[in-house]
């Protein structure tokens, strides 16, 4: 399962994913630090084809997690290569121009 939350701003669709077992965690390494807050990736569990349908249409997007991190390799839009690891979260970020 998945938290995911669409912010409609100036034109631009951001989706910020994760993955569900990571909310209210933090996750260092080094000088980086991520909080999965619950604020800003959503209050609900979603499923795979919802966070498929949201990527999608994103022109923005924060992914956060292993598992969401994976989804979105697979649907082409992250490059392995360019996946930050926090500790033991998982973190990509994809705007299209």
């Amino acid at each position: 399962m998945f938290r995911l939350k669409i912010y409609r701003v100036k034109g631009e669709v951001l989706v910020a994913v994760c993955d569900s077992d990571i909310v209210g965690k933090t996750f260092r390494e080094g000088d980086l630090k991520i909080e999965v807050k619950e604020s800003f990736y959503g209050e609900k569990d979603v499923g795979e084809e919802d966070v498929k349908r949201a990527l999608r249409m994103a022109t923005i997007a924060n992914i956060t997690g292993k598992k969401a991190v994976e989804l979105a390799i697979r649907m082409g839009l992250i490059d392995k290569e360019n996946v930050l690891k926090i500790g033991d979260c998982w973190h990509a970020q994809m705007v299209v121009l």
